[in-house]
């Protein structure tokens, strides 16, 4: 069997797949989300470590499995998310920065004016935007009461959230991550796969917070043996995203994928080719199974499944997320209604850090089943921007256009 681990923004997952890929069985759990101001989004580094934790342990025993049928882990994770820990008590300085969250907007304002753009781009294939982890940290060492000194000294370390588990998973012996979630810092020349001393420099980032990285097909570590019942091998780790695109078997340039989440993600494969979007999408490494270097050009939407979520939790118009079909299928179309679900800026293709929500065509007939409609064709607006953004790139650059879209 193979024990699969998928930390999201809103649930930690895990999932016992058999050897001819059926799924033997599953568990999730959802974790509290922290908004402490307008555009902040946090996490406490221990709920997600003890929900990834629960339901490994929770799927095995479903699933009927000991550690000694588990061949080995995989991990995938919600990419971007910040966390700086004590190496020596393994104790988070702060809460996880989670990848929505905007607090570092007025750091990368001031990159830009300093003129690091193109630099960035040319060598990470990113955008300046507090969405990569590379301006969290910054913030966490500007922020956390002596924690720039201590990480000076060599004793903290960053992670995004797949280092965290497998710092945990490890009682702490392992500080490690892949290509694919390294290249979400701005920190990381993706064509040398390598941290970039440059950036680094840049950011005032000092190297001694960061972890090793390796392909995303690798032995990435072993487990404590107190934790599952026996120490198993870490054998792949990718960011969600990436993860997705090699799920969906995208493997070949001109393959595209589109998924559904807390956000909403299109990535085209372009093999070994890194091409530079001029249409406000994003150059990444993709999950990459060997030392060879792959890339794919991605869209990111902030906000997707999320505003069922506000629908839920904000609104009140729902008690349960499941609900909202109903409610919007209730009325034969939005009346007008245009939803913008801009919590927390806009992403691809606008990149517009200050942005916030709006709805507009409200009248006196509207309800709040016109209101949930137009939220969900907003996820579709949103998804559609970035696949007519992708096609304009693929034109000009001459390279392949999206060839098909899972």
């Amino acid at each position: 069997h193979i024990l699969a681990i998928d930390q999201g923004t809103t649930s930690s997952r895990a999932i016992v797949f058999r050897s001819d890929i059926s799924i033997a069985a599953q568990a999730q759990q959802e974790f509290q989300q922290h908004f402490p101001a307008s555009g902040w989004v946090e996490h406490e580094p221990e709920d997600i470590w003890t929900s990834t934790l629960a339901t490994c342990r929770e799927a095995m025993s479903k699933a009927g499995v000991q550690a000694s049928d588990i061949a080995a882990i995989g991990i995938t994770n919600q990419r971007e998310t910040t966390v700086v820990w004590n190496r020596a008590t393994g104790q988070p300085i702060h809460n996880a920065i989670v990848w929505q969250d905007r607090r570092a907007e007025p750091l990368c304002a001031q990159l830009r004016e300093a003129g690091h753009a193109d630099t960035i781009q040319r060598k990470t294939g990113l955008l300046i935007d507090a969405y990569f982890s590379g301006t969290k940290l910054r913030w966490l060492l500007d922020n956390v009461p002596g924690a720039r000194e201590q990480a000076e000294r060599g004793e903290l370390a960053f992670g995004t959230i797949d280092s965290w588990l497998m710092w945990q998973l490890t009682g702490g012996r392992k500080h490690v991550t892949d290509v694919s979630n390294a290249s979400r810092t701005m920190l990381f020349n993706v064509h040398s796969n390598q941290w970039d001393a440059e950036l680094l420099a840049a950011l005032r980032i000092p190297a001694a917070l960061m972890p090793a990285v390796q392909p995303s097909a690798s032995h990435f570590v072993d487990t404590d043996a107190a934790l599952l019942g026996r120490s198993l091998p870490v054998g792949v780790v990718a960011g969600d995203q990436q993860s997705a695109l090699f799920g969906q078997a995208c493997f070949r340039e001109g393959m595209a994928k589109n998924t559904y989440g807390t956000g909403c993600f299109m990535l085209m494969h372009t093999g070994a080719s890194f091409q530079t979007s001029h249409n406000g999408l994003l150059t990444t490494s993709a999950a990459q199974t060997s030392p060879q270097t792959e890339f794919a050009t991605e869209g990111s939407v902030f906000v997707g499944g999320a505003v069922v979520q506000w629908l839920r939790d904000g609104l009140h118009a729902i008690k349960a997320s499941g609900e909202v079909q109903a409610l919007a299928e209730s009325v034969p179309d939005s009346g007008g209604v245009m939803m913008v679900p801009a919590f927390t800026g806009l992403g691809a293709p606008y990149w517009n850090a200050d942005a916030r929500g709006t709805i507009t065509g409200l009248t006196r007939g509207t309800t709040v089943a016109h209101i949930a409609r137009a939220a969900l064709e907003s996820i579709a607006y949103q998804s559609a921007a970035l696949l007519q953004a992708m096609s304009r790139d693929a034109g000009a650059a001459g390279g392949k256009p999206v060839a098909e879209l899972r």
